[in-house]
This record gives C-alpha cells, structure tokens and sequence, in this order.
C-alpha cells in the first residue's frame, strides 16, 4: 500500500512540520505515533519523513532521504466558467487529482450575475480543496489555483495546444485532433476553455476564434459544465500518458 503524502511549507536542516487541519488529522484522525513513516514534498521535492514528535498543534518530520517524484504526462491550465460553488468546487477537486497544472475561473457572460464577485472570497476555499485533493492523489506538486479572470483575459492565455470546448454542432471531437503520438511531450503546455451553464454566446464564440482557440467538442450529448470540464481534461491527460515522447 502507497504511504500517505502530505505537503508542508519547507524543508530546513532535513526537519519539516505540519500544522493546523493536516496536524489535526494526523494526530485525531490517523493517531500517527512517532516513528511512523510517511511522505511529504514542499512543493518542490517529495521525501520519506518520520514522525519525529508533536508540539502543540504541530507534528514534526525528520527527513530520512530524498525521493524520486513522477512528473507529470502534460502540463494543462484548465480554465473553467464560474458556476454554482458546489458544482465549481467539485472542478477544483477533481481536476487536481487528474493533474492540472493550473486551474483558472472565468468570468464568462453566462456566469450568473454576482458570482464572479462572491468568487474572491472562494479562493482560499478552493486552494485547501487543491491542497487536500493532491495529499489524496500524492501528486508532488500543488496546482495553481488562481483568482477569476474575465473571459478576454482567459483568452490571452498562451499556450501551443488551445482547445475552446463547445457544445455547438460542428466542431471536431477533441480526441481527433490532439498532436501524434511522435509530437507529444512532458513539457507540452495544453490549455482547455470550459464554457458556463448555458453555453458560450455567439460573442464569445467569436472570439475565441479570433484569438485561435480550436473549437472542439466531447459528442451530441450536452453535458454539465463541470462534467464537460473533467472529461476533457480526462482525455488529454490520458493521451499524454499512452503516448508521450520522453525528454
């Protein structure tokens, strides 16, 4: 069985710590003892660290060696229309676990009226769902998990594949037109642009096209916007991973 992973700020002398609701779960949840063994990366590198001891709300690590970290197949930025907040949180959550780089909300015009305001506050929320989502899947790094954009700005994200998901009649099936196998790198940074409840506008569509965003699309059915989120960002993933060319 995979041990545990947890992040903590920094390494220092081959000594980290934890604090606050992972310490809490450590301690009340897990009832880890010193001596025990788990992982733990500082968002840089991931360690085999033992329980050294608790102060207070803490628990403390003592470095044992330092431990190959996997990285990741593609490097995606996944920028998604604000949506209801439960809806939203369950993109951020699950979209760490499939590996995005990035996760980026959008202002678009068919976000209900008020959200993209009430959405500052969600940030924190939304980054310690990042952080636990990626404990769970012992990812070695922390997505990015950024402020809302509005949707001019999420369309000068530059990146060399820029796919615009579109539930419109018309547009390729997004698995057909991503780069061959041969083409393929780790290093490659794929955009993905998710649309609201409700869909794009025609205005917005236009614009996407202007700035050259790829228009493509998941099948006839209309999916949900977080649904439509995750299964692409599941299908580009999954691409890299069965046919990356290694660096």
């Amino acid at each position: 069985m995979a041990r545990r992973r947890f992040f903590v700020e920094a390494v220092r002398n081959d000594r980290a710590e934890v604090s606050g609701d992972t310490a809490e779960h450590l301690r009340r949840v897990l009832r880890v003892e010193a001596g025990q063994r788990f992982e733990i990366s500082d968002n840089q590198s991931v360690y085999l660290a033992e329980v050294e001891g608790f102060q207070k709300d803490r628990v403390l690590f003592h470095v044992l060696e330092r431990l190959e970290a996997e990285a990741p197949p593609v490097r995606v930025i996944l920028l998604a229309a604000l949506i209801k907040f439960d809806r939203f949180e369950w993109i951020v959550e699950k979209a760490t676990e499939l590996g995005a780089e990035a996760i980026v909300p959008v202002e678009a015009e068919r976000s209900e009226k008020g959200i993209a305001k009430a959405a500052a506050k969600r940030v924190e929320r939304w980054r310690r769902i990042a952080l636990e989502s990626s404990q769970q899947s012992r990812r070695s790094r922390l997505p990015e998990v950024e402020s809302s954009v509005s949707f001019q700005r999420a369309l000068e994200t530059a990146a060399a594949c820029r796919y615009f998901l579109d539930e419109e009649r018309g547009a390729p099936p997004l698995a057909s037109i991503l780069p061959s196998a041969e083409k393929r790198s780790p290093s490659d940074l794929v955009c993905l642009l998710v649309g609201p409840e409700g869909g794009w506008t025609s205005g917005e569509r236009t614009a996407a096209g202007a700035h050259g965003w790829t228009p493509v699309t998941l099948g006839p059915q209309i999916l949900r916007a977080e649904t439509a989120a995750l299964a692409a960002l599941a299908v580009i993933v999954s691409a890299w991973i069965t046919g990356p060319r290694q660096e």
